[in-house]
């Protein structure tokens, strides 16, 4: 039997004991005598947040088929847990074996977004890890960051010792090997890192040395040895049906998660080509699931965790080209099972009346569409694809379905905007509330129509066409909300508008750290010895603390927000090899400014660079 490493009197005192105990349904137990590596995976926020996370189910799932590694599962402790591990001085430990993270061999963690980067400091630091890479010693795990943020991982470069450039299917498995193989030559930590740099999409920050100009720009960026590559190439998974791995039995959690169901994905990538989607572009090419493999994975894995819910996880749902055959598929079979259906990221342009009908019968809710811009000038502009034509006839089939709230997202701050552009969200919204008492007769109508109009502001992330892109200043966001607000008060269907947005300050400090550079380290590091920790969460989030870390080390963030770069810059993350060129991201970021539209990779190949990868809708026969 298992020991907590928690006492019953700690988990009595804390909010969501439940947290921090393991033992869940699908959970990975080993023997740790009989494995060669043991391998911590960390999500840098709460339990619920993690648990939701695909990419680190899948990989937890796939090191654990191998006999030589356990991988066990760890989340930020919530700021109750925080200060009592470091008043009782207990470590951090993971939730299968509960042992602590400092006797792994390695570290793992899941870089999703840019506002859990003090939490990364965090883990580090209740763990008994060293904060800066420099200063670790044999007897620690290596630490290896993955994910999104990963593709700039230059403003926490001090802090990891390796980070994974792409999908981790790919070469974790030689990695591990190049692991053993260190091991049983009596190799040393310098050693491993040496060989791990040259395995594909293996990043070793150490290796590498940045110059900077006077003007604060980057001079160069070179590796310190001549067998360290100098660019970095991203891995991904060509055959979604041979190198994918098939998730079947998810960890179900303990207690209710952000995302309390199955996710299936259906696809990666995305054909659409958004100039301001980071993820649009680092995971081409649009890859498709086999449809008889999807149902397969849907039977097995409802069997074994009991939700009551499927989700189809994707970037653009609607551009599964099976998508129909899918949820017809989900609905027949699991009818009398009475499970729910989520079909996140639909584009209004492609609304499958006849399918959605069938999901409503099964579970009532709001329909999620994201315009992003109020303008068709500004949607040109960002290559959003869709005209105001499509954007109505879309909420007038979605009303005639029996629909009445709708959610519609947009953003603040998008190059080239003007007010007349910010004026659009509230006349777009408008233009939906009529849309929806001109197409349901009244006696047909179920109350009133709701539109709730989210927006939040620009922030430009590497690999992008913005990517080069000035930000605002936080006061020039408000202004910016508040001509929206004005303008939704003053339509005539304004008691069927409801309005927010996001936070101006939490966006300036994203845009900061999206694109900042090594010296960015030095403010993170200051900000977390301050006190800074869950920034992800506005009741957390405390942004004079930040202001007080630029001011003391002497970092201006408007270098970073505020100037628009040059396109013969060097960029912190120049080094990686995405996929996309940045031949053609200067051409999309000079469309933009041209308001032209690129059509998307199912009608036109843009010649982005993918179609080296041999795969996906770039091999796609065309008519």
């Amino acid at each position: 039997m298992r020991k907590l490493a928690l006492r019953d009197e700690i988990l009595l005192q804390i909010d969501k004991a439940a947290r921090y105990i393991g033992g869940e349904v699908n959970a990975v137990m080993k023997n740790k005598e009989d494995v060669d590596i043991r391998f911590a995976m960390a999500f840098p926020d709460v339990y619920e947040i993690g648990m939701s996370n695909l990419g680190m189910m899948i990989l937890y799932d796939m090191f654990n088929k191998r006999d030589d590694v356990w991988c066990e599962r760890l989340f930020s402790p919530w700021t109750d847990l925080d200060k009592i591990m470091r008043e009782k001085h207990i470590p951090l430990f993971t939730l299968e074996s509960q042992d602590p993270v400092k006797e792994f061999d390695f570290l793992g963690i899941t870089l999703g977004y840019e506002m859990c980067y003090t939490n990364v400091l965090q883990l580090l630091d209740l763990s008994g890890i060293p904060l800066l890479a420099k200063e670790r010693t044999e007897d620690d795990p290596l630490v290896i960051g993955g994910g999104a943020c990963a593709y700039n991982p230059e403003p926490l470069a001090p802090f990891f010792d390796l980070f994974y450039i792409g999908e981790g299917e790919m070469v974790y498995g030689a990695l591990f090997d190049a692991y053993k193989a260190n091991q049983k030559a009596g190799g040393s930590r310098q050693d491993f890192l040496l060989k791990a740099a040259q395995i594909p999409g293996i990043y070793v920050p150490s290796l590498y040395e940045v110059t900077y100009k006077e003007d604060g720009t980057i001079k160069s960026f070179q590796p310190k040895y001549e067998n360290v590559p100098e660019k970095v190439e991203k891995q991904l998974v060509i055959d979604m049906d041979k190198d994918y791995n098939k998730l079947e039995a998810p960890v179900v959690p303990h207690i209710k998660a952000t995302q309390d169901r199955v996710t299936l994905e259906i696809q990666r990538g995305c054909i659409r080509g958004c100039r301001f989607c980071q993820a649009g572009m680092i995971y081409r090419p649009t890859r498709e699931r086999d449809i008889e493999t999807l149902k397969e994975s849907a039977r097995i894995m409802l069997q074994k965790t009991g939700h009551e819910e499927i989700s189809l996880s994707s970037l653009s749902s609607s551009d599964y080209s099976h998508l129909k055959e899918i949820v017809n598929f989900l609905i027949d079979e699991f009818r009398d099972e009475a499970v729910n259906i989520s079909l996140p990221s639909l584009r209004i342009d492609a609304f499958a009346l006849d399918v959605m009908s069938k999901v409503q019968d099964v579970k009532k809710s709001s329909l999620t569409f994201a315009p992003e811009a109020g303008s068709q000038r500004l949607r040109n502009v960002i290559n959003k694809g869709l005209t105001e034509e499509d954007i109505l006839h879309g909420a007038g089939e979605a009303f005639k379905g029996g629909w009445n709230q709708v959610k519609l997202y947009f953003m603040l701050g998008l190059p080239t905007e003007t007010e007349d552009d910010m004026k659009g969200i509230a006349h777009l919204a408008q233009k939906i509330a009529e849309t929806y008492y001109e197409v349901v007769p009244k006696e047909q109508r179920k109350g009133k129509v709701q539109i709730n109009v989210s927006t939040s502001f620009f922030v430009p992330k590497p690999f992008t066409p913005f990517q080069w892109a000035p930000m605002f200043r936080e006061e020039d966001f408000i202004e910016k909300a508040k001509v929206v607000k004005n303008e939704i008060r003053s339509q005539l269907n304004q008691r069927s508008i409801r309005y927010n947005w996001h936070e101006p300050d939490v966006t300036v400090l994203e845009g900061f750290l999206a694109r900042g550079d090594r010296r960015c380290a030095d403010v993170i590091l200051k900000a977390y010895e301050k006190g800074a920790l869950y920034d992800a969460w506005s009741e957390s989030f405390h942004y004079d603390i930040w202001k007080e870390a630029f001011k003391e080390t002497g970092v201006d963030i408007e270098f970073y927000t505020l100037r628009e770069r040059s396109t013969d810059e060097i960029l912190p993350w120049d080094f990686i090899d995405a996929g996309v060129t940045k031949k053609f991201l200067i051409r999309e970021w000079e469309q933009a400014k041209a308001e032209t539209v690129t059509p998307n990779c199912r009608q036109k190949c843009s010649g982005c660079g993918v179609l080296k990868y041999k795969g996906g809708v770039c091999c796609e026969s065309k008519n």
